[in-house]
């Protein structure tokens, strides 16, 4: 009698497996951390809040959201990072003034660091600034603008390798720097809630591949 095929999820499950054994020892291979997910989808563990801005869990969510001081606020992971690829989606419910800090410290609310933007159309989603330093490094062009999805959910791709920043907003490059003074930062990521109130912005399925960084010759 020939056996029975197996249940389709039973196969795809099969395959699954191995594939994602493969990509964490291809990682392991290359000297990286395999990827990781910032966010756990339960509670803020391995993040600190700065300031008095919201910052909570919904539905496997993470929401950031003006508080009655309408402040800037910060949710800064504890840990550190030099070198890394980080993938995130958000969804922009209201106004929407936002970005992902990297390689910053803070004081409190006072962030120094580069922010890559999170905005509403036509003010920079994708853009490079720099925090109490020497403002915008490179604003995306108004044709790459085009492809943010306001009001809908947004998949944000930022490499950040030596001196080179590179990002990518659903799957089109939106900007291309080197810097020198990057290059030779570490730091925390973190989101921002801007000043002024009425925000509120939705994150989901944050992962963050690590890569070893290369000894200063």
């Amino acid at each position: 009698m020939s056996p029975r095929p197996l249940p389709f999820i039973l196969r795809l499950a099969f395959w699954a497996a191995p594939a994602a054994l493969l990509a964490a020892g291809l990682a392991t291979a290359r000297g990286q951390e395999p990827p990781q997910s910032l966010f756990n989808g339960r509670d803020l563990t391995g993040w600190k809040i700065h300031g008095t801005e919201k910052w909570y869990v919904d539905g496997g969510e993470l929401v950031c959201e003006s508080g009655p001081d309408k402040e800037y606020g910060y949710l800064a992971t504890e840990r550190r990072y030099k070198d890394f690829e980080l993938t995130l989606d958000f969804k922009q419910e209201a106004d929407g003034n936002s970005g992902v800090f990297f390689r910053s410290s803070l004081d409190g609310t006072r962030i120094s660091g580069w922010q890559a933007e999170v905005a509403p159309p036509g003010h920079d989603t994708g853009g490079i600034y720099e925090s109490y330093g020497r403002g915008w490094l490179v604003r995306p062009s108004a044709e790459a603008q085009q492809a943010l999805r306001y009001g809908d959910w947004n998949t944000m791709k930022l490499r950040v390798v030596g001196d080179r920043v590179t990002t990518w907003l659903n799957g089109a490059q939106m900007i291309d720097l080197r810097d020198e003074k990057i290059g030779l930062a570490e730091g925390v990521i973190a989101l921002q809630i801007h000043s002024g109130g009425g925000i509120k912005i939705r994150w989901r399925n944050l992962r963050l591949l690590e890569y070893p960084v290369t000894p200063a010759p």
